[in-house]
């Protein structure tokens, strides 16, 4: 297909969104996108599990294939963007959307996944129960509902936070890339692959993630006598914006059911106010979140086409 060709908009739609042009991302537009999904959760939040900072994670995560950015899909009017389609790290699924008042376009942003951002097995993407013309939208394009759900959770930031760490331990706050190593073998150990130090680092790429608007003071480490780091919240947080997202969360297995992961996060929370969050979401429905005081706020249904 070629881009320049692609047609977003019938002819009896042409008078009404004259301007709009549809065009492949390039790593210039790494910015735009992600003013984009700000936009998109201006006024209401149905749409959160697809975030600025989701994107930012995603992007530079060792499974996102960077290859094929290419090939995602940008509306714009006037130089900014108001529709796109995702893939997530890989083809096969990924995210469509556009803002409020381009709803018209969502049928053809679908259409270009569909054919673009397929895999063997087809395209799939979450959908906001809420969203119903959403949902009406992908089901007349011959998707259905297939066994995976999302949830996303919500916790105001209004009360005063107590970040108590147990004993041992102290807060640290790792560079991600001078502290590369550190934080994947966290992560390893951490996301239960084990600790095999010799099979991590045979099976593991370390490579310093550079990620543009992560404030690493937002992400709380645990470190013990050693100085080795067992825990850690990463907390995503943009200026102007409201709300903050917490992306990832783990602790290694000696250091579980001792209330490190709740000070660490507690700790993100409390710098997170202070430069003007007042909510936080998690991708998530572990009791263990609601007892932090998170409350479900969004469901996701998954849909999928097939080829």
């Amino acid at each position: 297909m070629n881009s320049n060709d692609y047609t977003i908009i019938k002819e009896d739609d042409i008078k009404m969104r004259p301007e709009i042009k549809f065009r492949n991302y390039t790593d210039d537009d790494y910015e735009a996108l992600c003013d984009f999904l700000i936009a998109l959760n201006d006024k209401e939040d149905s749409h959160i599990n697809w975030n600025w900072a989701r994107l930012e994670w995603m992007m530079e995560h060792p499974e996102f294939d960077k290859s094929l950015k290419k090939s995602i899909g940008l509306w714009t009017e006037d130089g900014r963007i108001v529709g796109a389609a995702i893939y997530d790290m890989y083809f096969g699924e990924g995210f469509c959307g556009v803002l409020p008042e381009y709803k018209e376009l969502y049928k053809d942003v679908v259409e270009y996944a569909c054919k673009e951002l397929k895999d063997d097995s087809g395209f799939g993407l979450a959908i906001c129960e809420e969203n119903t013309d959403e949902v009406e939208m992908v089901k007349k394009q011959g998707f259905y509902i297939f066994d995976q759900d999302e949830t996303i959770m919500e916790r105001s930031l209004d009360d005063p936070f107590e970040a108590k760490i147990p004993d041992g331990l102290k807060f640290f706050c790792p560079d991600p890339v001078e502290d590369v190593y550190d934080l994947e073998w966290l992560f390893w150990q951490g996301f239960d692959h084990g600790q095999d130090r010799a099979e991590f680092e045979r099976e593991e790429e370390i490579i310093p993630r550079v990620r543009k608007h992560f404030n690493k003071d937002l992400g709380v480490a645990a470190v013990n006598e050693k100085g080795e780091m067992v825990a850690c919240c990463l907390l995503w947080y943009m200026p102007g914006t409201d709300y903050a997202y917490v992306e990832p969360v783990c602790t290694i297995p000696e250091y579980r059911g001792k209330g490190v992961a709740k000070a660490l996060i507690y700790e993100a929370f409390g710098r997170a106010k202070k430069l003007g969050a007042k909510r936080a979401y998690v991708i998530s429905d572990m009791e263990f979140y609601e007892k932090l005081g998170f409350k479900k706020k969004h469901h996701y249904l998954f849909f999928r086409k097939l080829p």
